[in-house]
């Protein structure tokens, strides 16, 4: 697959239109089907292009969280107290290059967006599920699923849980639920669907505006005019040539087998080569989601983390894709949890394996072949702390510590190509609050939008993620961007 960037099209060297809108979405996955509704419900003459046979793409195959605060139905049937200036605190610290505008506007609206998604036919439960785990089990709505307890985040907002999932039990599957409904509110409106049919090329006028698409469905071809073009085709994944060139790490997982793409077959970045064309922006390009979790259960959490080297270098309770971001930079991508007998369970879908069992730390170091002096010497200042409550090295929240030091010790593989590691990439094009492209010195242009994984908004890098800020990121700046073309028509 080509990471070639496509020629244009320029508008003169049209002779004929196969259909003249004011709104042309290219992808049907979360953003996109956001984006057409809003763009539709404001009177905008709306077509969706789609590639597959159906809509979802990779939104489909999400489990279902949407991240959503500052006092949501949900969390105040839980309980739950949040702000607006909390979540924006919270999300302004983990941002890699947080930008205040989408971040206010995200917050200051994310209880409108709850609403608004709830009324496309569907209610999130009114329960809260406390533990910690990578999703939450049944349907309950509610639960932590980032870093909020986590220092030094902790400290720098108040900590609410965030993460609202969509009522459908297990890990996959939440967030199909979600876009049927837009479907069914889409089949409402006037907005045209186009399955099997692609984009290929945007048609530029001579200013450098973007004013239609050209597409390709089998065998036909054709160009459509359009005041606005939102780019919502997904990620960049599925594309090896742009994964080799911009995370060359990731590349060498995905050859080795030892990385599992979290993407439909139509990740090849084909919309953010597409806004590359016109000038528009990369951002964070280099940024993989790559997570390997080892909890559930959440008693794990009680172990500790050592490198190669026999040291700590990571608070445990961190969410799964920090931690595993945090074991990617070790020496090799090595890394072991040590749980004793009184804190080890075995989860019931090992994705990092059970390695082996340890009588004494001197089996113990030997077996990983880490260094025995500073293996003892991290257990026995882990265990010193802990007792007491306090993890002075690396804060550890306090519900999670717990001494290891009753024998023999579990141990669980974290190393890269011995965990099941999976992801995907994270870098898109450079967009304002509305979903205008942006070009590298900060203009605008013309006629060109995007959103989700094409677009670098809220989600920037693993180690500030959360669950639920792909699918609340691309509805929410989906809805902005439809709303915004419409309105420019």
């Amino acid at each position: 697959m080509s990471a070639e960037i496509p020629a244009t099209v320029a508008i003169s060297d049209v002779t004929e239109w196969s259909d003249e809108v004011d709104v042309v979405v290219v992808g049907f996955g979360i953003a996109g089907g956001c984006a057409a509704l809003e763009a539709a419900r404001a009177s905008a003459r709306v077509l969706l292009l789609e590639r597959a046979a159906t809509y979802g793409g990779t939104s489909a195959m999400a489990g279902g969280h949407f991240y959503l605060g500052g006092g949501t139905a949900v969390q105040r049937a839980t309980g739950i107290e949040d702000s607006a200036e909390e979540m924006a605190k919270y999300l302004t610290a983990v941002s890699r290059e947080p930008e205040a505008d989408k971040i206010r506007a995200y917050c200051d609206d994310s209880v409108e967006h709850f609403d608004w998604l709830e009324a496309l036919g569907f209610a999130f439960e009114r329960s809260y599920y406390p533990e910690k785990a990578v999703i939450q089990p049944g349907t309950e709505g509610l639960m932590y699923t980032g870093n909020e307890k986590v220092w030094p985040y902790r400290d720098l907002a108040t900590p609410a849980p965030r993460g609202h999932k969509v009522p459908v039990p297990g890990d996959t599957g939440g967030a199909r639920i979600v876009l049927d409904r837009i479907n069914d509110r889409l089949a409402e409106t006037s907005a045209e669907i186009r399955y099997e049919t692609g984009a290929v090329r945007l048609v530029v006028d001579d200013a450098g505006d973007v004013v239609g698409v050209g597409w390709r469905r089998f065998d036909e071809r054709g160009f459509i005019r359009a005041t606005a073009v939102i780019l919502t085709a997904g990620g960049f994944v599925g594309n090896a040539e742009m994964v080799a060139e911009h995370v060359p790490t990731l590349s060498e997982s995905l050859r080795s087998g030892t990385f599992f793409p979290l993407a439909s077959t139509y990740d090849d970045g084909l919309g953010l080569r597409l806004g590359a064309s016109v000038g528009g922006a990369w951002k964070f390009m280099d940024q993989p989601f790559q997570t390997a979790p080892f909890y559930p259960p959440s008693n794990l959490l009680k172990g500790i983390i050592v490198n190669q080297r026999g040291e700590r270098f990571v608070a445990e309770d961190s969410y799964h894709s920090r931690t595993s971001a945090f074991v990617l930079e070790q020496p090799a991508s090595g890394a072991y949890l040590i749980v004793d007998s009184d804190h080890v369970e075995h989860p019931s879908f090992p994705l990092c394996p059970f390695l082996d069992g340890f009588e004494t730390v001197e089996e113990m170091a030997a077996g990983l072949e880490v260094p025995l002096d500073a293996l003892s010497e991290t257990l026995r200042s882990y265990n010193k702390h802990a007792a007491d409550g306090e993890d002075p090295q690396l804060h550890k929240g306090t519900e999670w510590l717990a001494p290891q030091d009753k024998a023999p010790w579990g141990v669980f593989d974290l190393r890269l190509g011995k965990a099941m590691y999976a992801g995907f990439t994270m870098g898109g094009l450079a967009c304002t609050v509305d979903g205008q492209v942006r070009r590298e010195d900060g203009s605008v242009i013309g006629g060109l939008y995007a959103g989700g994984a094409c677009a670098a908004n809220l989600a920037q890098d693993a180690k500030g993620y959360a669950s639920g800020l792909q699918l609340g990121d691309g509805s929410y700046f989906g809805r902005r961007a439809g709303r915004h073309a419409a309105a420019a028509r």
